[in-house]
């Protein structure tokens, strides 16, 4: 059955704790959410994550329900040691990208395959990752280390890598923050931030892994004012940005989520919130903390279902789910470990 024809709404929501509790199950079959977002909370053990996203799928009733998670490698991962293995945040790629481009593209496309192939073992189906964002130095350090470099150039070939080593692990991978998170001063989950930079600057350099990567299934916004682009408006929230940016400049034609709507870099009620990111162009809210009240409040002025190209997106994404397998071996891990060992020496460690 159709994105459409199944009258899922454009929402991705997070549950409160390691399991679907009863209300939680009410709520999401009379609201129904197109996919579920998990963090720590949620994970305890091995055997309890699988019994949750098997009790997902099957209270959806969509054997292709988009189970999402941030992981990234560093300090960016909701599943840790020992349920999985551990991974490097992205500068470690770039690290050994400045020995030798090829061994740190080879290293970013292997580690990914890994990493993918973990979750889709635990029925995780989609990750937020690569991170494409510029690593500026004097920035915040909300970006810091999770960049793949500091020029579009290197981020494109190291988060080309990942994307596609994502795919060949089993997962579909959500690119982000479009259109650039890298030039903000503060965290915008906690403050909105400011950039200044020109049109020209942010084209030649932000944009640039963004554009390359255009192709990407999935994307998410970045909650950020960008004087240049649309003074005092918040891109996710912004029809220029949305609009004039990311789909015509960037030329990104896939499902675009919101960042998380209950990040303090957005101000107004939650109705509020969610009306303005869909208006300007985003075809998916994304709330993440599992508050009930909150994910009542962006329920109530949701549209009935998908339609239009919000449905043929996300229809992709579902067909990809459908579609993909992990290509991950007993080699995978072994050469990995030899070529990240020396910067990141957990490598050579197992589940």
């Amino acid at each position: 059955m159709s994105v459409a024809n199944r009258e899922t709404r454009p929402v991705i929501f997070g549950l409160e704790g390691t399991s679907l509790t009863a209300e939680e199950g009410s709520f999401f079959r009379e609201n129904r959410p197109w996919g579920i977002i998990l963090f720590a909370r949620n994970i305890e053990t091995r055997e309890q994550l699988c019994a949750l996203t098997d009790d997902l799928r099957e209270k959806s009733g969509n054997a292709h329900l988009p189970i999402f998670i941030d992981q990234e490698g560093g300090r960016v991962a909701r599943l840790k040691p020992p349920l999985v293995r551990p991974y490097p945040p992205a500068r470690a790629y770039e690290e050994l990208f400045g020995q030798n481009p090829d061994t740190g593209t080879e290293a970013a496309h292997l580690g990914a395959m890994l990493l993918a192939d973990d979750l889709r073992k635990l029925g995780i189906t989609a990750n937020c990752a690569p991170v494409l964002d510029l690593g500026l130095t004097g920035m915040s350090d909300v970006i810091g280390d999770r960049a793949f470099g500091e020029d579009g150039e290197t981020i494109t070939q190291l988060g080309s890598a990942f994307y596609e080593g994502l795919r060949a692990g089993g997962v579909v991978p959500v690119i982000k923050h479009l259109p650039g998170h890298g030039r903000a001063k503060v965290d915008s989950h906690h403050a909105l931030p400011d950039v200044d930079t020109d049109l020209d600057t942010l084209a030649a350099t932000d944009f640039v892994p963004f554009r390359a990567l255009s192709s990407a299934l999935m994307g998410m916004t970045a909650h950020i004012n960008y004087s240049a682009l649309d003074a005092g408006q918040v891109s996710t929230l912004s029809r220029v940005v949305v609009g004039d940016i990311i789909r015509d400049r960037i030329g990104f034609d896939g499902l675009l989520m919101t960042d998380d709507l209950s990040m303090k870099a957005l101000s107004g009620d939650f109705a509020e919130r969610t009306e303005k990111a869909l208006a300007a162009g985003c075809d998916i809210i994304l709330h993440c903390n599992g508050d009930r009240d909150e994910m009542a409040a962006i329920a109530g002025v949701l549209p009935p279902n998908m339609t239009g190209k919000t449905a043929e997106r996300a229809a992709r994404v579902e067909a990809e789910i459908a579609g993909l397998s992990s290509h991950v071996d007993e080699r995978t891990q072994k050469r990995w470990g030899e070529l990240v060992g020396h910067v990141f020496p957990e490598a050579q460690n197992t589940v």
